[in-house]
Parts: C-alpha cells; structure tokens; sequence
C-alpha cells in the first residue's frame, strides 16, 4: 500500500497538525455534552444542535440545523461503512468541483519535480514556482545542479526562505542521483527516501505525480481537512495515511490528494472556513466553525473560486479552460 506523509523537508508541516488537533479537541466536548444532556431527558435532537453548533451566534445555526443534523455524526457513532460511504461521497464532490486539480509545482520532469517538492517546506508553492525557472535554466539536469557552486544555488533560492539548508539538500540529492542512480530519479519509495531532504511525503508526490503510482499526500492541508471531517482522530502522519488510505481504493488515492488540498487552499482554510461556500456542508461535521452566511463566505475564497491567479506560472489547459488563472512570475506584481 502506497501512501505519503510529511518528509523530513515536510515535518515542518507540524504547525499544521498543531491546528488540527485544536480541531479535534472539540471532539471531547462533544461527548461531554452529550454526556451532561442524556441524564435529564433523551433531547437527542438538542444534543445534536449543541454538538455542532459553534460557539457564535446562534442565529446562522438555526438556519443550517437540517444541514447540520445530516452531519451530526462522527467516527465515534458512525459505523464503519457509514464512515466509507460518507468519506467517499464527499471526494466524489470534490471531484466535481475541482475537476481540474493537479499538483501546483510547476514541473516538467521527475528531477524538477523533487526539487521543487524540497524547496516547498516552509514557503508556498508560487514562490517555489516562481523561483525554479531561473534554477532549472542554470542547472537543468542532476549532474549539473551536483557541480554547482553552493552559493550561486543559495542566490537563486534564497526567495524560498532557508535558502542554505535547501541548497544543501538539492545539490545533495542531486549527487546522490549522479553517483548511485546514474542522474536518474529512481521509481520506488525505498531508494528515492534516501536522497537527502527526500521522506515519505516527497516521495510519494513524486511516485503519484510523475510516474503514476497511487499514494496519498499526507500534508498540512490534508491532516487539517480529514479531522476536520472526522475520517480520523489520529494525529500522527503515519496513523493518519493508514486510516485514510484505508477507506478508499489505491486507485482514488492520488486524486484524492489533490481534491482534499485543492479544497483547504482554496475553501476550507485553517482559521476562517468559508462554509458558507462549501460545497459538502450536508457531509461536514464541522460546519459552522467558519462563516456560514453566503455572501460573507464568498468573500473568503482563495485563488480561480475567488477569482484570483493559482500557483503555478504554467498550469495545464484544463486549469485555464476552468477559468483559473496562471500566476505571475517572480517580481511582478501579485
């Protein structure tokens, strides 16, 4: 079974899971709740609305309570093939609404692509996007990046932030590629988690992305979005890859990926959710955490579903033909 996780590049994702577990430290209260409401009389349906409702104005939850009783369940009283079907159904969803999804690196072979997955940590995928052109140009194959000059590399890298600690890694990585796979970007998890900077989750979006082969990408959007969703209580990457890749067939795992991303980007951001906005509020146990009113929800939408550029300078056409919009190269105006 294939799936991603954070690489080591990757665990600085951590913040993210940090987030997350904020999410699902509402859980608990949910079962005390429950738990203080069933002594005086069985108000199931009142327990219900408490269990989901935020702590703001009441006056958005009673609009959305047939919403919110659809969604009332939970890992913990759901059984296991009501937690499939819902976990499934909302990627079906998803599917429709972003049918265009694909990783937002901007790659052209396997070797772009794992640089570009490396210097992702701890910047946005715009700014990789926007950096590796001039990279790639100065040093288009491994063997070349592996004779570079460590600090012409840093000059070029240093918008992506840790500028010398990524250099280490990709002319590293890339001398590794020269001495042990003849300037070739290997095909299997057990030899590309050896290249320097290079874990599991790096692994895995270049296994899915560039050779085709099923995996999950277990990022900080991804951790965030599947406890959101209650697919999961876990908190550790590795727990979380199981359970998830657990409930669907390794050929949806991929796109999966991308849908579940594309979707906490674009829709179901960390701090304000535009739930409002959503397009699987009747499958989301955590509906109402963000803005539920529409047009306020409207108003938080990031990139082509609010009418601004994506992150990369050179989408596919499906992208475009969709509506998004290619993003502008390094220094011009954003």
């Amino acid at each position: 079974m294939i799936a991603r996780r954070d690489s080591a590049v990757g665990e600085q994702d951590t913040g993210g899971g940090k987030k997350t577990a904020k999410a699902a430290g509402k859980a608990p209260v949910e079962k005390r709740t429950s738990a203080k409401k069933a002594a005086p009389v069985r108000k199931g349906a009142a327990v219900k609305k408490a269990t989901v409702a935020p702590k703001k104005a009441a006056a958005p939850v009673k609009k959305a309570s047939a919403t919110k009783t659809v969604a009332a369940k939970s890992p913990r009283n759901e059984s296991r093939t009501a937690l499939v079907r819902r976990a499934r159904r909302i990627n079906r969803e998803l599917a429709e609404v972003f049918p265009y999804a694909h990783p937002e690196l901007d790659f052209e072979n396997p070797f772009q692509l794992i640089v570009a997955t490396v210097l992702s940590a701890q910047t946005t995928d715009l700014r990789v996007n926007q950096t590796t052109p001039a990279l790639f140009a100065t040093y288009p194959t491994p063997e070349d990046l592996a004779a570079a000059n460590p600090e012409d590399v840093e000059e070029i890298l240093r918008p992506t932030g840790f500028f010398r600690a990524k250099t280490k890694s990709v002319i590293g990585l890339s001398k590794a590629l020269v001495e042990n796979f003849g300037g070739e970007v290997p095909g299997r998890l057990e030899d590309l988690v050896t290249l320097p900077g290079v874990g599991r989750k790096t692994a895995f979006v270049v296994l899915g992305n560039a050779f085709g082969r099923p995996g999950v990408t277990v990022d900080t959007h991804f951790m965030r979005l599947v406890r959101r969703w209650q697919w999961t209580d876990e908190t550790d990457p590795d727990k979380i890859e199981a359970a998830v890749t657990a409930l669907f067939p390794k050929s949806d795992w991929t796109d999966l990926s991308h849908h579940v991303i594309w979707h906490g980007r674009r829709i179901c951001h960390a701090r304000k959710p535009a739930c409002g906005a959503c397009p699987i509020t009747p499958l989301c146990p955590a509906y109402g955490e963000g803005e539920t009113d529409p047009e306020k929800a409207k108003k938080l939408l990031k990139y082509e579903k609010g009418g601004f550029p994506g992150q990369r300078l050179n989408p596919p056409q499906a992208y475009l033909d969709a509506g998004g919009k290619a993003a502008p190269p390094l220094g011009a105006a954003e």
